[in-house]
């Protein structure tokens, strides 16, 4: 009969020396930790899992000042880079400028169309331009030119509006200042960049130059025409005569060409225009520029033959002198006069000793003879007030002969 196979508890465990070869020294090796797999040593329980803190909902003030303190930091960066990209305005205080961004550009322009660019540009001082060009296109494009600094709010506040309500970005509100920034160092191209960078070279341009410089400045380079830069150039290839040699009429003309001259050149009869100059005109009036007979021929040669003059204004006739009946009245004849009383701490005068020899002739009555001058008093008030005292007798008249002895 076979006897039953031992049980697993009743086996012994492995012997060390068969798992491992015993060391050269003939000493038997470190028998290797129980395996926790093992039979006779059980693995320990697995331990819980922690469970993670809970994550608390994002603070929408932590985003927002995240998000306030990246947009600081651009508008920092974007602001920095566009006064770094303002020019030099100050040189343009005692030298002209030898070229512009709008001449560079047209000659592009045409360059690019392989036509050929001839420029007709010449320089002239701002006393050798007619005064009423220079009254014009201060009226036309820029009224508060001598009472802003290189930016008027209002009109671009108006211009914001207008844009708004037309749906479209028909008016610039561009003071003269901002108009030579754009002709000196930028393009005609509309954009908000652009336009920052416009206002910050316009304010440099206040800042080291003075209004008639500007003036000047502007009035030598704006565009008039296809390759005509100036008013020099303009007066001659529009009226074939010098700046200095415009009438009214012609500089009202050239004055609302700005700042489109190629579709609203002097040559160019619209209504609207016409309207423009009418309105230039009479400011040219008004500011006394201009008198009643060059005002109807002014309006005649702009196209507005209908249009009534301004009533001459007639200074204010000079104030008539007085006649007598209007004069004051004289003061009353001669009489007793009352001599003027004395001073509080001073006693009253004696009368005066009649003179040994006769004196002048009495006055006529019409002239009654002048009070004498009152006193001077001491400054020093009185400890207290005096009773009134009784007033003086009259001096005995000069010319009553001395009483015998």
């Amino acid at each position: 009969m076979v006897p039953p196979p031992p049980s697993s508890t009743d086996a012994p465990p492995p012997s060390s020396s068969a798992a491992a070869p015993s060391s050269g020294s003939g000493q038997p090796s470190a028998a290797p930790p129980p395996s926790p797999t093992s039979p006779s040593a059980p693995a320990p329980p697995p331990a819980p899992a922690q469970p993670s803190p809970p994550r608390g909902p994002r603070s929408w003030r932590r985003i927002a000042a995240r998000a306030a303190e990246v947009a600081t930091i651009a508008v920092a960066l974007g602001g920095l880079g566009l006064w770094c990209s303002v020019p030099d305005t100050a040189e343009l205080a005692d030298r002209n400028p030898t070229t512009t961004a709008f001449i560079d550009l047209r000659r592009e322009e045409a360059a690019d169309a392989g036509k050929p660019f001839k420029l007709q540009w010449q320089w002239r001082s701002l006393e050798s331009i007619s005064r009423y060009l220079r009254a014009a296109v201060v009226a036309a494009e820029d009224y508060n030119f001598y009472r802003h600094d290189g930016v008027d709010w209002h009109a671009i506040e108006h211009a914001a509006e207008t844009n708004w309500e037309r749906g479209s970005f028909a008016i610039g509100g561009s003071t003269i200042t901002q108009q030579l920034a754009k002709n000196l160092y930028l393009s005609p191209r509309r954009s908000v960049f652009r336009k920052l960078r416009e206002i910050l070279i316009a304010f440099s341009l206040e800042d080291h130059l003075g209004k008639q410089r500007i003036l000047e400045l502007y009035l030598n380079v704006v565009e008039w025409g296809d390759g005509v830069f100036g008013a020099e150039a303009a007066a001659r290839f529009w009226f074939h005569h010098s700046a200095q040699a415009l009438s009214a009429s012609e500089a009202v003309r050239l004055a609302i060409a700005l700042p489109n001259p190629i579709a609203r050149a002097p040559s160019v009869r619209d209504p609207d225009l016409t309207r423009k100059a009418v309105r230039l005109v009479r400011v040219l009036r008004m500011q006394g520029m201009v008198n009643a007979a060059q005002e109807r021929a002014a309006l005649d040669e702009v196209g507005a033959p209908g249009e009534r003059v301004l009533p001459d204004r007639t200074p204010p006739a000079a104030a008539a002198p007085a006649t007598s009946s209007e004069r004051e009245p004289a003061p009353p004849g001669p009489g007793p006069v009352e001599p003027p009383a004395p001073a509080d701490d001073q006693p009253p005068r004696p009368p005066a000793e009649p003179s040994a020899e006769p004196g002048p002739p009495p006055a006529p009555a019409s002239e009654p003879a002048a009070p004498s001058p009152a006193p001077t008093r001491d400054p020093t008030p009185p400890a207290a007030p005096a009773p009134p005292s009784e007033p003086a007798p009259s001096p005995a008249p000069a010319n009553e002969p001395r009483p015998g002895p």
